[in-house]
């Protein structure tokens, strides 16, 4: 097998050869075949080698929502053994100036619509900005040489930094693949697939949940720039959507839609959701339309994916974050290290070829999150004697009430159930008796409930020690460009609020 097959690059190289005119790639009414997105593909790698002089292993950073030319650049990275940083462009001027001066670029790719704020994010960076709407690789170069192999390091995804700074987690091509093999098994994806990509390819979400592995068999990817959930309906209505992937506020906004409850779906196989605790509620709407919707559990680190729920379970495990990964192992832990029993919560241990490599220019942290090649999540679940997991919660966010463990996601999912609440998160809270007690911060509609119908939501269902002390009405809750909520400023609002001295 030749150099070039051995990196991700090479699996546009072979359909191209296998079946050149279908469509790999559509994205603002305009489609790119097996061979026409190889061909860009060569382009961009002879512009960034031979118009740019990159070397192996310097960074390529993107600064823009999704595009077609993003993708284009990442296959174009790994031919060339370059590493692709997608930056979250929500974030402001001054934070992606930080991850800049952390993984210092040789190139920072932009679209034009955040051309005004490059200049700052640039600030202190010797990187060469290039507009992707420019001709972009339009100069003849020659054919690059083609210098990766499929043990480079390919990717730094910034992690969403619900806490301190945010960290590249560096993902090699062979994780990639992985990742793509474990994705294949979960969604039983062949090349008659077609996938709708709603997320950004700033997170590995986006990008390997379900597009990469699309590409790897060989079917067809619809991208959006970003999420728009009647340009999402429309699509899954027409265009012969078989799959996609929906955190749980763009499987809300879905449902919300006026449409939501007469669309019809006739290609749909299934859609997935995770990154975060998914509500029944949402699960058991989905399903309702004879629709599977499959959980997947991981994190940046992970590559994304760590355990999963296959069609043939959706509706029958609704709440389980699924299996063990077919090519991963995954372990609960207790805070010594040693292995849960069945049904006993504790950490999320991942081990695999999926996993991050290390944390760039951060040694330290990366010695503390892995251990004999396991990475610690910092998750809370457990495993029940049938083999599924079960998500608890956060670790750092565990409240330890009179040296009682509570975990949030638990009353949040009680919360998630009353009539007239839009979102919720539970927090502890200093306590002078307890050391800290649950408080809900909440944003509830007109007639949503008041505090002592949200207090009493718990009765009989949740043990009384974990009954949540207060509330806290909030007109929304803080979150991150994922829809993550942000804890530590729920805790900071929660606590600015509320005294129990």
């Amino acid at each position: 097998m030749s150099a070039k097959t051995q990196t991700l690059d090479g699996w546009i190289k072979t359909h191209a050869t296998h079946q050149p005119d279908r469509i790999a790639l559509s994205f603002e009414g305009k489609d790119w075949s097996y061979l026409g997105l190889s061909e860009w593909v060569d382009q961009l790698a002879g512009y960034l080698q031979g118009g740019l002089g990159l070397k192996r292993g310097a960074r390529v950073a993107y600064y823009g929502k999704n595009s077609a030319a993003q993708v284009a650049l990442m296959f174009a990275c790994a031919k060339l053994g370059l590493l692709f940083v997608p930056l979250n462009w929500r974030l402001k001027p001054a934070e992606l100036n930080y991850v800049l001066r952390d993984c210092a670029p040789g190139v920072l790719f932009h679209s034009d619509e955040f051309a005004a704020d490059v200049e700052a994010v640039l600030s202190g960076v010797e990187a060469k900005s290039v507009s992707v709407e420019g001709g972009l690789g339009a100069g003849e170069f020659g054919a690059p040489s083609a210098e990766g192999a499929l043990s480079d390091p390919f990717l730094i995804v910034y992690t969403s930094g619900t806490t301190g700074r945010p960290k590249g987690a560096v993902i090699s091509q062979e994780a990639v693949l992985w990742n793509a093999l474990m994705s294949v098994h979960a969604h039983d994806f062949t090349p008659q697939d077609h996938t709708l990509n709603l997320l950004p390819l700033f997170h590995v979400g986006g990008i390997n949940i379900q597009m990469m592995p699309t590409f790897f068999v060989g079917g067809r990817v619809s991208l959006h720039a970003a999420f728009e959930p009647d340009a999402a309906l429309r699509a899954m209505e027409a265009e012969g959507i078989t799959s996609t992937v929906c955190v749980p506020t763009v499987m809300k906004a879905l449902l919300a839609h006026p449409r939501w409850g007469a669309a019809e779906f006739p290609a749909m196989r299934l859609i997935n959701t995770g990154s975060t605790d998914v509500p029944v509620e949402i699960l058991e709407a989905v399903n309702a339309r004879g629709i599977p919707m499959v959980q997947v559990y991981g994190t940046t680190e992970t590559g994304p994916i760590a355990t999963y729920q296959k069609a043939g379970e959706a509706a029958a495990t609704i709440g389980s974050i699924g299996r063990c990964g077919a090519h991963t192992q995954v372990s609960v832990r207790r805070d010594d290290g040693t292995e849960c029993a069945p049904e006993e919560a504790g950490e999320i241990w991942v081990r695999g070829p999926n996993n991050f490599t290390e944390y760039w220019n951060d040694p330290a942290g990366t010695a503390a999150a892995l251990e004999e090649g396991w990475f610690k999540t910092g998750d809370i679940a457990y495993q029940d004697k049938d083999g599924l997991f079960w998500f608890a919660g956060r670790s750092k966010h565990v409240i330890i009430s009179g040296g009682e463990n509570i975990y949030p996601a638990e009353l949040e999912r009680v919360l998630s159930r009353l009539s007239g609440v839009l979102e919720a998160a539970v927090v502890g809270c200093p306590h002078p008796k307890w050391g800290e007690v649950p408080v809900v911060a909440i944003v509830v509609s007109d007639k949503g409930p008041d505090e002592a119908a949200i207090l009493a939501a718990f009765g009989d269902e949740i043990a009384r020690f974990k009954h949540p002390k207060g509330v806290v009405f909030l007109e929304a809750l803080p979150k991150n460009a994922l829809g993550k909520v942000l804890v530590d400023e729920v805790r900071a609002l929660v606590k600015a609020q509320t005294s129990f001295a």
